[in-house]
């Protein structure tokens, strides 16, 4: 597969997402020819954050997650943003999505605080990965092995896990996407 004929997921809650951490990807897969589908928790906008705290860019959504089927597509990615992970987290669909892509084994890539819905998916047992300092207890309490770098690629357990710890790896993050995704 070539990522210009790849069919990626990319699931936010509408408000608190980590801006370019949702905004690259998108944008970058679409570029490289990726049929890309952001799905939101509802139809409203998607209102982003810079830093946290600071509004960001406002985007429109797809499509909700509950009308979305991992069979249907070759990758998930998971944006972080506190708010937005730790809604995202507690969201019975968004972890029924995040444990349907590893039960098939295709790959899932989250970034900073994405990695919180794999904690609460219960699919962390046995991984190795990389996330935001601030939920390093989280996953080594969910069976994973943390380490603080830039971008981590985990194949354990038959599914592929991609992760990076904050905006500043997005570089590397899309880079290991595209790359699982065949480029």
């Amino acid at each position: 597969m070539a990522v210009a004929d790849s069919k990626v997921l990319i699931i936010v809650q509408n408000w608190g997402i980590e801006e370019t951490e949702m905004t690259r990807p998108l944008r970058d897969l679409r570029t490289a020819g990726a049929d890309v589908t952001l799905a939101a928790n509802t139809s409203e906008p998607i209102e982003t954050v810079k830093h946290d705290r600071y509004p960001g860019e406002t985007v429109e959504p797809d499509t909700t997650y509950d009308q979305v089927n991992a069979d249907d597509y070759d990758l998930l990615v998971v944006p972080g943003g506190t708010c937005n992970a730790d809604r995202l987290r507690v969201n019975d669909n968004a972890i029924a999505l995040a444990k349907a892509f590893a039960q098939a084994g295709k790959p899932i890539a989250a970034i900073c605080h994405g990695a919180w819905l794999l904690v609460n998916a219960d699919l962390l047992k046995g991984k190795t990965l990389s996330s935001t300092r601030y939920i390093r207890a989280d996953v080594e309490n969910a069976g994973a092995t943390y380490y603080d770098k830039e971008v981590l690629v985990d194949d354990a357990n038959g599914w592929r896990l991609i992760t990076s710890r904050k905006p500043d790896d997005l570089d590397a993050f899309v880079g290991a996407i595209k790359e699982t995704l065949g480029e």
